[in-house]
């Protein structure tokens, strides 16, 4: 039976977009795993956990290289393209894409030379010797293409044209597993580098792909117009870099203190866990990242409309991964089983450490998007080097005395903390509070994580797994009902309107 619902038109609408965003970016994500699943199984039975931790250490330098090279104009142009998008000129909007395109060509350029300069110093920072200066100079490549299909992404994003990204998201995914496999089989650790370069190769070339079927008018950019343009979108790109790169760094960061205090399989554990807590919360968050935030750009000057907008975010957040947090912490010893191998049965309580700070950072995330979205720089920069300098802190602290674990207790306390501090800073910028829908369900969902995690420390596994799952289905029960009455029941596709009309 059909429920009628609950929300507003203009609410309804907004959960509807919210719903699809997600099940699309959904969707490719889901594929994403799929295949990240095959390929992680794959590498973790071909070079086990140190092969598992040597990857994540190269991901981390490169993600951190393409993320200081970049200087933040991806996400910047996202804004610039979005704020441009609202304007209705096809001319406006050529422009800030031609300035997008052509600043991250030229920083591509720069930051693959500059990475192949520093590369013996990086490697003994990163590896402790100088053995992998070679794979650091290489992976140069794969750092140039990503910043150049970062600037084509951000086009993309800007309109809000989500298939096309989730199609370049599938293909990256694909690809990274029909070549990684091969790669690590033949070449063994050798291997790793190539297979990041090979797939950065097919996300420039997909990416690129949807980029050329943007109809946009030619327009010339006479010099002094290309500075300005060109200053405004790095200006802002510098805080978002920043911001990034505290991000990385942190991340980079917390590997190395797992390394070197409890060894390099502790950091395979450290990189298969934060993999797997991930995952489920990590479609929903991308899905936010993806649409919520050019939305949010577009009526960042109307106090009330944003932050109505962000309180239906956060409730269609906490409803669609609220379940899946759930299931993770309950499952969380089969999951690494299944994903990995028997090897990785060290990181299950550093995976639901993990769990429970990904259920907070669901809270935090959309609030932390009006501060973006109304450009406020130095509160934007500030906040983030607080939040590095607490999660770093606490790894180091707490890493010394509780190995791999230690890390995940860190990433919770990171959201205890920032979680409070930007509910306080967005209370003064727009007079944000949380709605009265959004004060029941987030102590329900917090309650819930909370009890199922206590339960795997002081139950056997098969009693703790039954508790959880009983908590599981409750709470998918209670997503399910509440998604009924805020999604009009002829907006949702013909397969999930067959599952929630049975069981709401």
């Amino acid at each position: 039976m059909s429920h009628p619902c609950d929300a507003s038109p203009s609410e309804q609408t907004t959960h509807t977009q919210i719903l699809k965003s997600t099940l699309l970016v959904g969707a490719s994500s889901v594929v994403g795993v799929a295949f990240s699943i095959i390929r992680n199984k794959a590498v973790a039975l071909m070079l086990g956990p140190e092969g598992i931790g040597l990857m994540g250490l190269y991901s981390a330098l490169a993600d951190m290289a393409q993320n200081l090279a970049g200087m933040g104009v991806q996400s910047s142009g996202v804004r610039q393209i979005a704020e441009a998008a609202g304007t209705n000129d096809d001319e406006t909007i050529a422009r800030t894409a031609l300035v997008l395109s052509r600043t991250a060509f030229v920083l591509g350029a720069v930051g693959a030379l500059l990475l192949v300069l520093l590369a013996v110093p990086l490697s003994g920072l990163t590896f402790g010797s100088h053995q992998q200066a070679g794979g650091v100079a290489l992976l140069s490549l794969a750092v140039a293409l990503r910043i150049v299909s970062g600037g084509q992404m951000a086009l993309l994003q800007g309109l809000r044209r989500i298939s096309d990204i989730a199609i370049v998201n599938v293909a990256a995914a694909f690809s990274g597993t029909v070549i990684t496999i091969p790669l690590i089989y033949f070449f063994g650790l050798n291997g790793i580098v190539p297979s990041l370069i090979a797939v950065a190769i097919v996300t420039g070339l997909t990416s690129w792909h949807f980029r050329r079927r943007v109809q946009l008018p030619s327009t010339g950019m006479p010099p002094p117009l290309f500075g300005r343009e060109s200053k405004r979108l790095l200006k802002l790109g510098l805080v978002f870099m920043a911001s990034g790169l505290l991000t990385f760094g942190a991340a980079y960061a917390n590997r190395l203190i797992v390394l070197h205090a409890a060894g390099i399989a502790s950091a395979g554990f450290y990189q298969a866990a934060w993999a797997i807590g991930g995952l489920y919360a990590g479609i929903v968050l991308q899905a936010m990242g993806t649409d919520f935030y050019p939305r949010l750009t577009a009526v960042s000057g109307n106090n009330a409309e944003c932050n109505r907008l962000v309180n239906e975010q956060v409730q269609m957040s906490l409803l669609l991964a609220g379940p899946g947090v759930v299931a993770t912490l309950t499952f969380a010893p089969f999951v690494l089983q299944i994903l990995y191998s028997h090897a990785f049965d060290g990181a299950t309580d550093l995976l639901r450490w993990i769990c429970l700070g990904m259920m907070l950072r669901i809270l935090a995330w959309p609030m932390g998007y009006i501060v973006i979205a109304k450009a406020a720089e130095a509160i934007f920069f500030w906040t983030e080097v607080a939040a590095t300098v607490v999660h770093v802190g606490l790894a180091f602290l707490l890493v010394p005395y509780f190995g791999a674990a230690g890390a995940g207790v860190a990433f919770l306390g990171l959201y205890v903390w920032h979680g409070i501090l930007i509910y306080a800073l967005v209370r003064r910028m727009s007079g944000f509070r949380w709605s009265r829908e959004n004060a029941g369900i987030a102590p329900l969902f917090i309650l819930a994580c909370a009890f199922v995690f206590l339960a795997t420390q002081a139950l056997p596994l098969w009693q703790s797994t039954a508790t959880g799952s009983a908590v599981l289905l409750l709470t998918g029960l209670y997503s399910m009902r509440k998604l009924v009455r805020l999604v009009p029941h002829s907006s949702l596709p013909s397969p999930l309107k067959a599952l929630i009309t049975r069981f709401a």
